[in-house]
């Protein structure tokens, strides 16, 4: 599980760490060149990452857009955010996640950067603070608040929205004469269209985000019915069945997989992008699944030679994008608490998020705050500021979605039938009443 979520949902991470950065050197020489003399009562907030804090001194620095941010409230407030940091290769085979854990669970920081999975879990121990008594909470959009809240405390906010959708080559669907499609029933039939003009494989796929078509055709009503939460709690209460909500999406991806429309066998095995992506840039199939930074950059899809378009996954309400969820949480019991608490304030500010989201280019977690996407991504920015959308990941919803869901979709591509799929979900949700 932790290596899928590790994979599936550190996109955000990703994002952030990407970006060329001049490295602190060693650990213990990070503070010597950040505490000077004369400064023994300077405000000190401990932040656990991925990343390490560039140079202080270093001239000409390429900045990530999140240091910049974190810049601003050490300005502003006259702290120090000391950067605790994660790599591989001090934890060996333990996990961002596994190692995020621990360290708030023995109070070892004051702020974390963490994954959907890590927030419910720690959330549900009461070990991270309410973060709903923030300025900058009262604008975020409502997907986040939702996304982020557990037993009514907000216990992340992000600086990013992460949103999943179709990358369609266009040139292509007009070539065929093709409508990019809005149901699962128009997919099918581009998809049986694409491989009659030879098309080997209409669909690039990998092991980690099939899940999307899942959620979109599974959660299109839940989401945009205006009853959500009435129907969360039902499924939480045993109420509704959850394989009811996921069957629609599991038939379909069987249908893809058997006509072919689907490359199983590779799909089970291939990363994301690295497996699909050379096809989708070599035009030999026309449909892959990414989030939204892949259009941004030019290692993924951003130099594409055709006409690209990103747009929601197939529902029977038209187009759905899937997003999923991550976010900066504060230990409940942090030494720094309050100093903390000013600087993720700054931080997640509607200042400090229109700077990043103007160097990343991504949606902003604030409902204030405007992005100047590329053209490619704005059929997918103009559904989601419809307000039309799915949750990928939801704290309120007991059995943790978006890793178990890519786990059974796994099962299918192997082989498993949809009713061995649904008593999967059913097994984890009667084990979630239970507790």
């Amino acid at each position: 599980m932790k290596k899928i979520m590790k994979r599936a949902s550190l996109i955000f991470m990703a994002v952030i760490t990407a970006l060329a950065m001049i490295a602190c050197g060693e650990s213990g020489e990070t503070d010597a060149n950040l505490v000077h003399e004369g400064k023994a009562q300077e405000k000190i907030v401990n932040m656990f990452t991925p990343m390490e804090k560039s140079d202080p001194n270093a001239k000409n620095v390429a900045r990530s857009a999140f240091e910049k941010t974190v810049i601003m409230a050490e300005k502003q407030l006259g702290v120090t955010v000391e950067y605790q940091t994660y790599t591989a290769e001090d934890y060996k085979e333990k996990t961002y996640d596994d190692v995020a854990l621990d360290r708030v669970r023995n109070n070892m920081d004051d702020m974390y950067l963490l994954n959907p999975d890590t927030l419910l879990a720690l959330g549900e121990e009461g070990k991270l603070a309410d973060l709903s008594g923030l300025e900058c909470a009262k604008n975020l959009r409502e997907v986040v608040k939702t996304a982020n809240t557990v037993d009514g405390k907000l216990v992340g906010i992000p600086q990013e929205v992460v949103a999943y959708g179709l990358f369609v080559n266009k040139t292509m669907f007009d070539q065929y004469k093709l409508k990019l499609p809005n149901t699962p029933e128009e997919f099918l039939k581009c998809c049986e269209v694409f491989k009659k003009k030879g098309i080997k494989t209409p669909i690039g796929a990998n092991r980690w985000w099939l899940e999307c078509f899942v959620f979109a055709q599974g959660f299109a009503d839940l989401y945009n019915g205006g009853n959500a939460d009435a129907e969360i709690e039902a499924i939480n209460k045993g109420e509704k069945k959850l394989s009811d909500y996921m069957r629609p999406g599991f038939e379909f991806l069987k249908e893809l997989i058997d006509q072919e429309y689907i490359d199983a066998k590779k799909a089970y095995v291939s990363e994301a992008i690295e497996g699909e992506g050379p096809d989708f840039l070599a035009q030999k199939t026309p449909i892959v699944m990414a989030y939204w930074g892949a259009a941004n950059t030019d290692t993924a899809y951003g130099k594409a030679d055709f006409n690209m378009q990103v747009i929601g996954f197939p529902s029977k309400r038209g187009q759905m994008p899937v997003m999923p969820m991550t976010g900066y949480g504060l230990g409940a019991e942090a030494e720094h608490k309050e100093n903390a608490m000013e600087v993720m304030d700054v931080m997640l500010s509607d200042e400090a998020l229109k700077v990043y989201a103007d160097e990343n280019r991504v949606i902003s977690p604030s409902k204030n705050v405007e992005v100047d996407c590329v053209d490619a991504l704005k059929p997918l920015n103009e559904t989601i500021n419809k307000g039309v959308y799915v949750l990928g990941s939801n704290a309120n919803l007991a059995v943790e979605q978006w890793g178990n869901t890519c786990l059974i979709v796994r099962d299918l591509l192997k082989g498993a039938s949809v009713d061995e799929c649904m008593d999967k979900f059913d097994k984890l949700q009667e084990e979630k009443i239970k507790e």
